[in-house]
């Protein structure tokens, strides 16, 4: 497996399927009354730390920021594709959608309340996700919640098609909850609570809420 080149891949691929993989996800969350029980448990941990923005990191078009929104949250999309967040200004008019990579994130230090990578952690290859982890907790207020979603597995594969039918080329990485908090705890955050389901949103999902430990 050839990872070289991953960020261009998963940029270029989702500017192309950005119209269609709207349409095919846009009403996700009508289906998926656990996933919406844990973003209003994520925006409730907010809350009770004062408030304050959030990022949705990978935001995609928009769902997610916008249904935050809906819940209270002033929260705000990054992505790395222009013709996402093309679509998400378009979608969500109103809203505050910014160009940007999670792996060099421009936000200032502890600029957050909280922070919400759903499902877009899945392209980022291993080497790259303790760096990811790294900016993550330095935009994030000592406390503040991270909210993760992912496919479980053991497994990456390339995807060479979809959303569509539009081709693509990006590895999706399946990971492991102990996986995933081995690199949360060595980044400085405290896992809280992890779970695994099934539904419209993966055959086979994981979430992990945890929280940015303070400084020493």
């Amino acid at each position: 497996m050839n990872t070289d080149g991953w960020m261009e891949d998963t940029r270029t691929s989702y500017d192309t399927v950005a119209a269609s993989y709207a349409d095919l996800t846009r009403h996700l969350l009508d289906e998926t009354p656990e996933e919406r029980a844990v973003l209003a448990l994520f925006a409730d941990l907010v809350s009770t730390q004062g408030g304050g923005p959030v990022a949705d990191v990978g935001c995609g078009t928009g769902r997610i920021t916008a249904y935050l929104c809906q819940l209270g949250m002033d929260a705000f999309g990054i992505d790395l594709s222009p013709g996402m967040i093309e679509v998400a200004r378009s979608d969500h008019p109103g809203l505050r959608f910014d160009l940007g990579s999670m792996t060099d994130l421009d936000l200032a230090d502890g600029s957050v309340a909280g922070l919400i990578a759903w499902y877009s952690l899945i392209h980022v290859p291993d080497d790259e996700i303790g760096l990811v982890f790294e900016h993550f907790r330095r935009v994030v207020r000592p406390g503040g919640p991270l909210l993760l979603s992912f496919h479980i597995g053991d497994e990456s594969r390339l995807k060479t098609e979809g959303y569509g039918g539009h081709p693509m080329n990006v590895y999706v990485h399946r990971r492991q909850h102990g996986q995933m908090i081995a690199w949360l705890n060595n980044a400085g955050f405290s896992v809280e609570e992890h779970r695994t389901l099934t539904s419209a949103e993966s055959k086979l999902g994981g979430i992990i809420l945890a929280r940015r430990q303070a400084d020493d």
